[in-house]
């Protein structure tokens, strides 16, 4: 019989700056987005509790990551590289597998430009 199977997520977001150097005039100058990072992680359920993980750990790993970007200008984030969604999202993805190796996908997204991007490992 297979081992069942579960997927919990945390939100949480963040505002800060970036710019993209040779993306077009716009992005090209320093700007502020609000981002929404939804983090997921997957496993067996521990047969005691009967969670992947509890919730207090995956809220304290990601307040860190968190503290890493809020208010912050992206492009001078160690190990980040080029702030883009797609980089950032694994950034995030990363910074928390340090702590949380359950985790499986993290989508980022920016509501007000109707954007999002999703980052996943197996």
């Amino acid at each position: 019989m297979a081992k069942p199977i579960v997927e919990i997520t945390q939100n949480f977001g963040f505002d800060a700056a970036h710019f993209l150097e040779g993306a077009g005039d716009t992005n090209r100058r320093m700007h502020g987005h609000s981002f929404y990072a939804e983090v997921t992680l997957r496993g067996t359920p521990d047969p005691e509790m009967g969670w992947v993980r509890n919730f207090e750990e995956v809220n304290a790993v990601l307040a860190e990551v968190r503290a890493e970007l809020d208010h912050r200008l992206l492009n001078e984030v160690v190990g980040l590289s080029t702030p883009t969604l797609e980089n950032l999202a694994r950034y995030i993805f990363a910074r928390a597998k340090t702590k949380l190796p359950e985790i499986h996908r993290v989508k980022l997204s920016r509501p007000s430009y109707g954007q999002s991007c999703q980052y996943e490992e197996d």
